[in-house]
């Protein structure tokens, strides 16, 4: 654990975190809300003491609450990773600026969150649909996603017919030719 680094992201963001900066490992974590996004991604990006230049990962999260994107970022400053979360974003129109300004490759992980969650990248100038068809009306990545046939998992409506399991058709006569076999 990179404790400078903790210690460097608490004084220069600590007004804008959502909790205490958290270390793990080799990972360090901190929490922002949605309208923190540009102003901190560009800071960790372009200011000499951080540089984090590279973009590994984005995410979309759906904690059943409230949606989340994670950004896991990699500097040359440190030997610990950094997840950045932007936290709080509401469920019924999850919204966040998009960071293709300063990662050009974040445009296809923007669409990925955007198709699978539905979380929408404000600034993203390709934001359409990357695994979906075009006219899917979901998001199935989503806690409130059910596939059409889920209505006979509810409590009570037992279970789907493929699910069964089954006795063969004729067990006494398996069981006998099985007997025969062996004996």
């Amino acid at each position: 654990m990179d404790r400078a680094l903790r210690r460097r992201l608490e004084a220069r963001f600590g007004d804008r975190l959502e909790g205490s900066v958290r270390q793990r490992h080799d990972e360090t974590e901190m929490r922002i809300g949605p309208a923190s996004v540009t102003e901190v991604m560009q800071a960790l990006h372009d200011e000499p003491e951080f540089r984090f230049a590279y973009l590994a990962d984005l995410a979309g999260v759906d904690t059943g609450n409230v949606m989340q994107v994670a950004y896991h970022l990699w500097s040359d400053t440190t030997p610990d990773w950094l997840r950045v979360v932007a936290d709080g974003l509401p469920r019924d129109d999850p919204r966040v600026p998009s960071v293709t300004f300063l990662w050009k490759g974040a445009e296809w992980m923007e669409r990925e969150a955007y198709d699978m969650f539905g979380i929408v990248f404000e600034g993203n100038r390709d934001l359409r649909r990357i695994f979906m068809p075009p006219g899917y009306l979901s998001h199935p990545l989503r806690k409130d996603f059910y596939l059409p046939d889920d209505a006979s998992r509810s409590p009570g409506a037992g279970v789907r017919p493929m699910e069964r399991t089954h006795v063969p058709r004729d067990a006494t006569a398996a069981s006998a030719t099985r007997r025969s076999r062996v004996g």
